[in-house]
């Protein structure tokens, strides 16, 4: 029924649960959820609404149903859930039934405490009750984390056989809680594979419009919206929301005139929206699918795209004839690695490969583990490079985004070993240009073998858009016609094909004298031939001076731009060399063990504890703060700098406390997400922050009631309290929690942030500052500081 729906009229799902249980009685920190059991009539009588106002789908009652929140009432609960909204399909006689999957409130590892298997485990869990309970689909929504993301649509594939919507939250101008962009999560799911992805709450439709647009731009798949009913206000001491039905139906309209094919509501939206929204929208045919281009690829915080410009993939963490990489690995130093990663990374790498096979190493498991070490400093796109099936697995279970899958063949076992896993994860495959009777060495057996693999990946639902093939670089001392060969197959793959093309360049030049040159010219040559993707040294001068001469020479450098920017008051000495590692470089780069060392190293070569804080911590953070609000950093490297510099402080405050000195306390404050809000996120960021740049905080958690924040701030006497909300219903309780400490506790300075907040909003709720990040929340803090008398 549902795929009988999709194209051929918008599909309607519906509004709000939370504001019609509220507006039904449900308490403040009380769990929703619970309802399905305690409540079942008037549950029942909210889907039977939707359902009465022109809703073809209803979603169960069951957003924050999990493990860790409900415990061993889990069960009953989702059973409980999805009988009453089948049942009230069933009354109906149309509709169909959504199991609501949302965020845990927990932020996963490296950030927070949860791991990315626990996470899957808690959403494959929810899936596996929903669908023996008979949900006909999984709707994971309100997401603002990629790796939660895939963790959620994971779990829902491994959990069920049932379709997968997928919807994300975002700040107005698309920037995702932890860093990302909308392109980022959508270029990861449209990998994954789910049925349908887009946006739900944060935002009304007007606001939401730009962002659907971006959306489109990286994905074929069918959107989806779920807007709130405008952005919320505070009006005598409620939440409520701006967009009645008639402006909430035209804002919709206009998204879906832009490409949305099934539309309902979030926040503040009723039964009354939707009809509306039926009303308006009904008649709507829906928006044709613009084709897409393909080549993305995406990091957690960072899409790329190989078909609009060819992309430099550092081909550094290979331990193939590195034997530096190889010890490193051999003595489980991960730090090699991360600086291999960001070395890469600063000399211009769009990708970076990570390839860990060695002989008795446990690939698998060291694959998992170099990957997440890579992406917890680096912002690139990965490529899983192994010959293991295995080890790509842990590879790509364990990368956030969409990245390379380094490789098939046209080896029968290797296609049906490699090919089912790209399918699950998402990436791009890269196929080498080989089979069972090794390398051909005409252009005409390569193109055999690239047929076979082209026709294989369509069979398993991999579209050409992502596939790349290796056309295999032969080194030119062994045969004067192996460089010709390949880039003729290039041509021909490019021509005949219509797929991507990658090479490792270097092998040109095996055995040869002076090889960087021939490998340049060798790189310079396959780009005007077509390359998509060379897999390359980035701190070769001589590698990436080619790669800039080859876009100008093939069109990919409009103004010849990059070009002149490469060549200009360049410095010859200094470009593609690696920098000692310095305290304040391992601060800024999140290194932590190399942060701890170093601050000893300084320690150690006499340098007084307070000298190094002064002289080193204190402008690392602050050229951390600054690129971060510039846009430079995004929030996973922003957070695993704060850690790094408190694993250097840790040592510092030891040396000062042996020696009598103190490091100077920049204020104390009490943190807390307040009462009816479950969601811990943002308030564990902006804590690990805070401490990093010297403040004491005191963590009071999540659904905190307004009396026990005053008892806090009252018995250690804090001049500071931050408040966070996450959720819109649970403004009030921000707005009740600053009244009570104005009158108990007026010296008290009070700072306020989350998703749902606004400048405006926190000023009217009475608030000193409004945060909007986590560096935000530490400007206001030191700004606050400042001022107290």
């Amino acid at each position: 029924m549902l795929s009988s729906m999709l194209g051929q009229r918008i599909v309607f799902f519906d509004g709000g649960m939370g504001t019609q249980l509220q507006a039904a009685g449900l308490q403040p920190g009380e769990m929703p959820e619970a309802w399905n059991l305690t409540h079942a009539e008037t549950v029942r009588a909210v889907h039977q609404r939707y359902l009465a106002a022109g809703a073809d789908v209803v979603t169960t009652n069951t957003f924050g149903a999990n493990r860790a929140r409900l415990g061993d009432a889990l069960p009953e609960i989702v059973a409980a859930a999805v009988r009453l909204a089948r049942e009230a399909v069933q009354a109906a006689g149309h509709g169909l039934v959504a199991l609501d999957i949302g965020p845990t409130g927990m932020l996963l590892e490296p950030m927070g405490e949860l791991a990315f298997e626990d996470a899957a485990s808690l959403f494959r869990e929810v899936a596996q009750l929903g669908a023996a309970a008979g949900a006909d689909l999984i709707l994971i929504e309100t997401m603002a984390d990629p790796g939660e993301m895939k963790a959620a649509v994971l779990g829902a594939k491994e959990g069920a056989s049932l379709p997968v919507f997928a919807t994300m939250t975002a700040d107005i101008d698309g920037r995702l809680l932890t860093g990302g962009t909308v392109e980022t999560m959508a270029v990861m799911l449209d990998g994954m594979g789910v049925t349908a992805l887009g946006l739900n709450c944060g935002l009304g439709g007007k606001q939401m419009l730009p962002l659907l647009e971006r959306i489109r731009r990286v994905t074929d798949k069918p959107l989806m919206v779920q807007a709130n009913a405008g952005l919320p206000e505070i009006v005598d001491g409620k939440t409520v929301f701006p967009d009645g039905p008639d402006a909430f139906a035209a804002h919709a309209e206009a998204l879906a005139h832009a490409g949305a094919w099934i539309l309902g509501g979030c926040c503040g939206t009723t039964p009354e929206h939707i009809r509306a929204l039926h009303a308006r929208c009904g008649e709507l045919a829906p928006a044709p699918i613009p084709e897409a281009t393909g080549g993305w690829i995406s990091s957690g915080t960072m899409a790329v795209n190989w078909r609009e410009a060819p992309i430099i993939v550092g081909e550094r963490i290979n331990p193939t004839g590195k034997k530096a990489l190889k010890e490193a690995l051999r003595a489980g130093d991960e730090d090699y690695l991360l600086r291999e990663a960001l070395l890469q990374q600063e000399n211009g790498a769009h990708a970076l490969d990570v390839n860990v096979g060695l002989p008795g190493l446990d690939e698998p498991s060291w694959m998992a583990r170099a990957v997440r070490a890579v992406q917890r400093v680096s912002t690139l796109p990965l490529q899983i490079d192994s010959a293991d099936p295995a080890a790509l697995e842990a590879g790509l279970r364990a990368a956030v985004g969409k990245p390379l899958v380094n490789s098939v063949s046209g080896k029968r076992e290797t296609l049906d070993a490699v090919l089912p896993l790209v399918r699950k994860y998402g990436g791009c495959i890269v196929g080498l240009l080989l089979d069972e009777r090794g390398i051909p060495e005409t252009v005409e057996g390569r193109m055999a073998v690239a047929r076979r693999i082209v026709d294989a990946c369509e069979q398993h639902g991999i579209p050409r858009r992502d596939i790349l093939l290796d056309a295999l670089t032969m080194t030119v001392s062994t045969g004067a016609d192996n460089a010709r060969v390949t880039l003729e197959t290039i041509r021909r793959i490019k021509a005949e094909l219509g797929v991507g093309t990658m090479l490792g360049v270097s092998n040109v030049s095996f055995g040869l004298p002076v090889r960087p040159q021939l490998t340049a010219a060798f790189l310079t040559a396959a780009l005007t031939a077509g390359l998509d993707a060379a897999i390359a040294n980035p701190l070769s001068a001589e590698a990436m001076d080619a790669y800039a001469c080859g876009l100008a020479l093939c069109g990919k450098d409009p103004g010849c731009r990059g070009y002149i920017a490469r060549f200009s008051a360049r410095d010859d000495q200094t470009r593609g060399s690696s920098v000692a590692l310095t305290l304040d470089t391992a601060v800024y780069q999140g290194l932590e063990k190399d942060a701890a060392r170093l601050a000893d190293g300084l320690l150690q070569g006499g340098a007084a504890p307070l000298v190094v804080v002064e002289e080193h911590m204190l402008p690392a953070l602050a050229r951390v703060g600054g690129d971060y609000e510039r846009g430079a950093l995004f929030l996973p490297q922003l957070v695993m700098a704060a850690q790094a510099a408190q694993a250097a402080f840790a040592v510092l405050e030891q040396a000062m406390a042996a020696s009598g000195e103190a490091r100077e306390q920049a204020g104390r404050l009490a943190i807390a997400t307040v009462e009816g809000d479950v969601h811990d996120i943002g308030k564990n960021i902006v804590r690990v922050l805070l401490s990093s740049y010297g403040f004491e905080v005191m963590d009071l958690g999540r659904n905190v009631s307004p009396e026990a924040i005053l008892a806090a701030v009252c018995e250690h006497d804090l001049p500071l309290v931050g408040l966070s909300a996450l959720m819109t219903t649970t403004v009030p309780a921000m707005e009740r929690t600053i009244a009570l400490l104005r009158r108990e506790a007026p010296a008290c300075r009070i700072m306020v942030g989350g998703a749902v907040l606004t400048e405006a909003l926190a000023r009217r709720i009475g608030a000193d500052a409004y945060a909007s990040d986590a560096m935000a929340a530490v400007r206001c803090a030191q700004a606050l500081v400042r001022a107290l008398p």
